[in-house]
Formats: structure tokens, C-alpha cells, sequence
């Protein structure tokens, strides 16, 4: 019995570790390197663009000549007396049969054809901006996730680096207690600080994984692998921000962003409607052939003719209304779009100039200062020159400093991703 459960036990922690093992196929990669991927793999992006080809293929129907019809009627399966004789089918077969067969094509007149095609010619370049502004709105979730997955790695780095440093305190704390060389509280006020700082890595561990579940959705990777980013990337290039310039954002946001080119679009459309609701103004024209057997005053008839509507009542005045107010509509829309854009490039523009004053105005020393400061003190500390509430009031001090800095780091990467997506143009 021992022996079987001891073989059990053995076979458990293997298939444990291979599950961790499986869970922790971990992926490092670069900012660049994580969108590359993003863009190759996203089912999302690879479905949305199948739009364009259904639009693609709405210019091809647009193209296509309306069937011909082909009618055969009059059939007489049987006769009477009263039938007269005609000449035979074929052989001796057919001479009481009678047929009527027609053949008609319907002919669009006022450039009908030429008007539609115009108008789904427009539909796939507005398919395109749509799926350019679908791409838009998931790059700026991608890259944002990317930004706080960046934060949250190094936010735990620097809990998990006081931790680390806590417990080879709590360790040599733990040994002068035994001794009666350090009164226990001293120790549980280290205790509680390691507990406190497990907290905040179990916190931001969560985060973590909440991130690690968009981005392999967003990569189209497997659920076991595990992201690890490295921190190229994460501060921009100040000297680039320097040299944005605001009324070429405008002008660029006017001109590129995919949501005001589906407006202007959209107007080109309506134009292109409102020609073809009043070409539906002029019928079209049915042409036809006829060819009758026995039921006329020849044997075999064969004659053409044509069939149109009448535009006695209706001259399709209430489409071509319609049409025409769209127009106008669409202007009105352009304008409050335009100035929409305007606003917003100008406030995007505006919260980075903030952010970057708040993160520049960080001396570039001080976080290295800060590491050095902090090793100071612990160093104070071990050889009691610095108390322990001096020295937990400076880590907190520190901790506090350190998150500063990692948010303004992530909030200059957020406003110039904000801008980038607000004025449709990639700023460096």
C-alpha cells in the first residue's frame, strides 16, 4: 500500500509541474514586436476586413446585366373538333399543338446601371475607412493595455525588490528576537510591512493577469503563454513631442481620420443617390420577341414589341426629396464633425503639454538618487544608526515616489497614444 501511494504521489507532482510548466510558456517581447504580432494575428481585424470583399463584390452585382425572361405558354396537351389541322412538328406529330413563347430584356434607361455602380464604387472606400477606424479604436485598447502591462511589471519589480529586502531584515531581525537582543514588537512591525507588501504584489499580480487575458486575445495567442514586455517604448521620445506642431494635427486629423472621411464619403453617396432617384424618374424599357404557333392569323407568328411605365403618378418626388434632404443633412453633419475634431485634438494636445511639464520637471538623477538614498537608509538601519520608524517612514516616502514617477511615465505614454488616435496621424 505504501508503495502504491508513494507512486501515486510521484505521478501528481510530475503532472503538477508539467501543468505549471505549460501555464508559465512565457513570451518576451518588445512593444514593436508585440503590435506586429497584434496585426498579423488579431481574428478580429482578419474578420472585420472581410467587409471590404462583400463590398467588392456589391460593385460586381452593381455591374451585372438584368436576366432575361423567357416565357412559354398556350401548351394544348390535348385538341377537340373544333381544333384546325396546322403543319406537323415533326414526322406526323403536332399538327393540333399550339405554343406561344416569348422573350423579353429589360433595358435601364438615364445611365440607371452607371449611377448604381457609382454608388457602390463608394460603399467599398467607405467598408475601407470603416475598418481603418475599427483598427483605430483596437490599436489604441491594444497599445493601452500594452502601456499598463509595462506599469504593473514595473510597479512589481519595485515592490517585489523592498520585499526582498524586508526578509533578509525579518531574517536577522528573527535571530536577535531568539537572542533577547530585540524586543518582539520591533520584529511584528517588519512583519506587518512584509505582509502589507505581499498585498500590493498579490493586487497588482491580479492586474496582471486581467492584462495577460486581452493581450492573448488581442494576439490571437495561446491561453498558457504568459507576456512579459520589456520596457523599450514605455517613456516616449521628449525631443519628438517637442516638435509637434498643433495646426498640423488639426489639419492632418481633418484629412486622415477614417470617421471624417466615412462623412465626407457618406456626402459623395448621397450625391450619387439623389443622381440616380431622379434617373428612377425616367421608366425603363422592356423589349420583347414573340413567337406564336396556331393561335393567330399565321401559323407561325413572330413579332416584336416593348412595354414601359407610364409616369402619370408616380415620379419617384418622394425618394428624390429624400435624397436631396440627405445632402443637406450630410452637410450639417461635416460641419459639427469639423469642429468636434478641432475640439478634441486641441484638448488631447493640451493634457500632453501637462503631463510632459509634470515629468519633466523630475530632475533626471533622482530615481537613481532615490535607489542610492534608500540603500543608505537600509544600510543605517541594519547597523541601528537609523530607527525603524525613520527607516519604514522613508520606504513609504519612497514607494510613494516611485509610483509617482511610474504614473507619470504611463500617463505621458496614454496622452501621446490619445493624441496619436485623436489627430489620426502616427506622431514618433
Amino acid at each position: 500500500m505504501k508503495r502504491i501511494l508513494l507512486t501515486l504521489l510521484v505521478i501528481v507532482s510530475h503532472k503538477g509541474v508539467a501543468q505549471i510548466a505549460a501555464i508559465n510558456d512565457t513570451i518576451v517581447l518588445s512593444r514593436t514586436q508585440a503590435e506586429a504580432l497584434f496585426l498579423d494575428k488579431n481574428i478580429s481585424l482578419i474578420s472585420e476586413k472581410l467587409n471590404i470583399d462583400i463590398a467588392d463584390a456589391q460593385v460586381i452585382q452593381a455591374k451585372l446585366w438584368p436576366n432575361p425572361t423567357l416565357t412559354i405558354g398556350e401548351i394544348n396537351l390535348w385538341h377537340n373538333a373544333t381544333a384546325e389541322q396546322l403543319p406537323p412538328l415533326w414526322g406526323n406529330f403536332g399538327t393540333t399543338s399550339q405554343v406561344n413563347a416569348e422573350l423579353e430584356q429589360l433595358i435601364q434607361t438615364a445611365g440607371k446601371r452607371k449611377k448604381l455602380i457609382a454608388m457602390e464604387k463608394v460603399g467599398v472606400d467607405i467598408a475601407k475607412e470603416y475598418f481603418k477606424t475599427f483598427l483605430r479604436n483596437l490599436k489604441i485598447e491594444f497599445r493601452g493595455n500594452l502601456t499598463e502591462l509595462q506599469y504593473t511589471q514595473g510597479h512589481q519589480a519595485v515592490y517585489k525588490k523592498q520585499i526582498s529586502s524586508i526578509q533578509i531584515l525579518l531574517k536577522a531581525y528573527s535571530n536577535q528576537v531568539s537572542q533577547g537582543n530585540i524586543g518582539r514588537g520591533e520584529y511584528i512591525r517588519l512583519k506587518a510591512t512584509e505582509l502589507q507588501f505581499l498585498k500590493e504584489i498579490s493586487d497588482l499580480q491580479k492586474e496582471n493577469n486581467s492584462l495577460q487575458k486581452e493581450l492573448k486575445v488581442l494576439m490571437n495567442l495561446p491561453a498558457t503563454s504568459y507576456i512579459k514586455l520589456t520596457e523599450d517604448g514605455f517613456v516616449p521620445n521628449n525631443k519628438n513631442l517637442d516638435n509637434i506642431n498643433l495646426g498640423n494635427l488639426m489639419a492632418s486629423a481633418l484629412e486622415n481620420r477614417p470617421d471624417m472621411k466615412v462623412i465626407k464619403l457618406a456626402n459623395e453617396y448621397n450625391n450619387n443617390k439623389y443622381k440616380y432617384e431622379k434617373a428612377m424618374r425616367t421608366p425603363d424599357v422592356t423589349l420583347g420577341v414573340t413567337y406564336d404557333r396556331g393561335s393567330s392569323t399565321m401559323v407561325d407568328f413572330v413579332g416584336v414589341g416593348f412595354a414601359l411605365d407610364l409616369p402619370f403618378f408616380n415620379r419617384n418626388q418622394g425618394n428624390i426629396k429624400a435624397a436631396k434632404i440627405s445632402i443637406t443633412q450630410g452637410k450639417l453633419l461635416t460641419e459639427e464633425k469639423t469642429i468636434s475634431i478641432q475640439s478634441e485634438v486641441l484638448q488631447a494636445y493640451e493634457d500632453l503639454l501637462v503631463t510632459k511639464k509634470l515629468y519633466e520637471s523630475v530632475d533626471a538623477n533622482y530615481e537613481e538618487d532615490l535607489d542610492k538614498l534608500l540603500e543608505s537608509y537600509r544600510k543605517n538601519f541594519m547597523q541601528r544608526n537609523t530607527s525603524m520608524l525613520e527607516y519604514l517612514d522613508f520606504v513609504d516616502a519612497y514607494l510613494d515616489n516611485k509610483s509617482i514617477l511610474l504614473n507619470s511615465k504611463k500617463d505621458l505614454n496614454k496622452n501621446l497614444e490619445e493624441l496619436r488616435y485623436i489627430s489620426g496621424q502616427e506622431i514618433n
